[in-house]
C-alpha cells in the first residue's frame, strides 16, 4: 500500500495558474502508472492525466496544451501544472498510482481546486 498525499490546491481565478504535488511513501516510482483524476461536484471521477514509467503522458482533451503532468523520482513526488484555468476546472484532485503489474491502486485523499470566474 502507498500512501500519497496531495497538495497545493485553492483558490485561482480565470487564467491563473497552480501546481498540485502528490508525495508518495514509495521509493521506486519506476514500478508505478502515476495519474492525476479529478471529480467536480456532481460528476464521476475523470481522468486529466497519466504518465507512465518512461515518461510517457496522456492528457484528457479538455486539459491537453494546459496541464502537464511530470514527476520527480528522486524526490518520490508526482506534479501537476496547471495553466490558463477555467471555472470548469474547479473540482477535487486526486493523485493515484496504480502498480505496473498488479495494477493495484493507491489514491490521495485529494486536493480543492477552486477557479473562479
Amino acid at each position: 500500500q502507498v500512501q500519497l498525499v496531495e497538495s497545493g490546491g485553492g483558490l485561482v481565478q480565470t487564467g491563473g495558474s497552480l501546481r498540485l504535488s502528490c508525495a508518495a511513501s514509495e521509493s521506486n516510482l519506476n514500478l508505478y502508472v502515476t495519474g492525476w483524476y479529478r471529480q467536480a461536484p456532481g460528476s464521476q471521477r475523470e481522468l486529466v492525466a497519466i504518465i507512465t514509467s518512461g515518461g510517457g503522458t496522456h492528457y484528457a482533451d479538455l486539459v491537453k496544451g494546459r496541464f502537464t503532468i511530470s514527476r520527480d523520482n528522486a524526490k518520490n513526488t508526482a506534479y501537476l501544472q496547471m495553466n490558463s484555468l477555467k471555472p470548469e476546472d474547479t473540482a477535487v484532485y486526486y493523485c493515484n498510482f496504480r502498480h505496473r503489474i498488479s495494477g493495484a491502486d493507491n489514491w490521495g485523499k485529494g486536493t480543492l481546486v477552486t477557479v473562479s470566474s
